[in-house]
């Protein structure tokens, strides 16, 4: 079956070669990284559910999470939680299937709640801060859902299977938009940096170097102008491990070391590092801190949604084609608004691995139209930033094969999906 796949040359400057670029990470603890986790944990929960007990994904979109802030006063040495966050899992999820045998009624939304405190527990559930504060995010943050069925329209679209054309008699699911799907390869090295940073601050920096005062609620930004790189980090520091402002300079001192020898490690450009740069360093005052209970700042008015912050790599690049649809918590099975952001990123991969340094960039976007084969997209653009014009010509054929065989495989994504294999923020 012909595709239809255009790939052009993409005749400009990467952006890797450019003079400035911009590059955001939200970590795990951000409230906005947390609505995506909470609703892709559900969809994932909802999937395994349904195959468990009909024996096939059946339809939903659990992608309107929000996260509302709670409020807390935090103080050297301790404070409270004086109202814990609100979380609400919204949605749509079949709730009954009839079998040959029997009908099945599923608990949705009991499996929502259950399924953000498993999340909570996985993710933010310490027991020594549980112990020194009295709050544990896991079961002291409230969490409430409401999901609905989905219109009758999307469910029999969901069922049915697409013929791609009146000669070929082999199916694919029919896509349950008209949407678009982005992705672009290789990352930069100011890509790269942010990404790392982000999970250095969230993962060695506590377990191997034991600076456990600092919170799970990390944003990176970085900017680079020519050959220098300045990030500026925001990491919620826990309130009861440090015990004044002069320990808690000295926690952000001992960070910025350790993230300084980290970037020293990913990049031979010059570094600048700005953590908490809205304290007050010249106050004694708590409240001139970065400083929470729990690590998170989703306990003191900071809300979070579902697709409001990093894309399915993981990152927010201004400077490189985004989608603005939130991936996490819509269906795996015929949603492109999820399917075709993580095809597109994995086909643009497979092109610039394979290209190496004779293609500087690849772009992919993927269109599909509501109703069609998820595998036959409207359009999927490819466009490549070569050395020359000669480069392109070389690997033009390659780059198309390679986009239609991702495209050929497209419901081998959804396993992947369901079993964690491939993340979305």
């Amino acid at each position: 079956m012909k595709r239809n796949i255009v790939v052009s040359w993409l005749d400009r400057v990467p952006v890797a070669m450019g003079e400035v670029e911009l590059v955001e990470r939200k970590g795990i603890g951000h409230p906005d990284s947390l609505a995506d986790g909470l609703a892709e944990a559900f969809s994932r929960s909802l999937c395994q559910l349904y195959v468990d007990e009909v024996g096939e994904v059946l339809h939903h979109n659990v992608d309107q999470s929000e996260v509302s802030g709670g409020q807390s006063e935090a103080v050297f040495g301790g404070g409270k939680v004086l109202e814990p966050p609100y979380i609400l899992l919204l949605g749509r999820a079949v709730d009954e299937a009839i079998t040959p045998d029997r009908r099945v009624r599923f608990p949705v939304r009991d499996l929502a709640v259950r399924t953000a405190r498993s999340y909570l527990w996985e993710h933010f559930h310490d027991p020594s801060l549980v112990s020194e504060t009295g709050f544990s995010v896991a079961e002291d943050v409230i969490v409430d859902a409401k999901v609905g069925k989905g219109s009758q329209d999307l469910i029999q679209n969901f069922r049915r299977t697409a013929q791609r054309c009146p000669t070929d008699h082999r199916t694919c699911r029919p896509a349950n938009d008209t949407s678009f799907g982005v992705g672009f390869a290789p990352l930069t090295e100011t890509e790269q940096l942010v990404y790392e940073m982000e999970r250095f601050i969230n993962g060695d920096v506590k377990t191997k170097h034991g600076l456990t005062a600092t919170g799970c609620d990390v944003k990176v930004m970085a900017s680079r102008r020519g050959k220098k790189i300045d990030l500026t980090i925001a990491c919620a520091m826990i309130s009861s491990r440090i015990a004044s402002a002069a320990e808690y300079r000295n926690v952000v001192a001992q960070l910025h070391d350790l993230c300084q020898e980290k970037a020293a490690e990913l990049t031979d450009s010059e570094i600048g590092i700005v953590i908490n740069h809205a304290d007050n360093t010249a106050s004694e005052d708590p409240s001139d801190y970065y400083l929470t209970i729990t690590g998170l700042s989703l306990e003191n008015g900071d809300d979070g949604s579902v697709g409001r912050g990093n894309r399915v790599n993981g990152l927010i690049t201004p400077f490189r084609p985004m989608s603005m649809e939130a991936a996490a918590g819509k269906n795996p099975v015929t949603h492109v608004g999820k399917l075709y952001n993580v095809l597109a990123n994995q086909i643009a991969t497979q092109i610039a691995d394979e290209a190496g340094s004779e293609v500087f960039e690849v772009q992919v976007r993927l269109l599909s139209q509501i109703g069609s084969p998820i595998d036959l997209p409207a359009l999927a653009s490819v466009e490549l930033c070569t050395r020359d014009e000669a480069a392109f010509r070389r690997w033009q054929p390659r780059a198309k094969e390679i986009a239609d065989g991702f495209l050929e495989g497209i419901e081998s994504l959804t396993d992947q999906i369901v079993k964690g294999r491939v993340g979305v923020f």
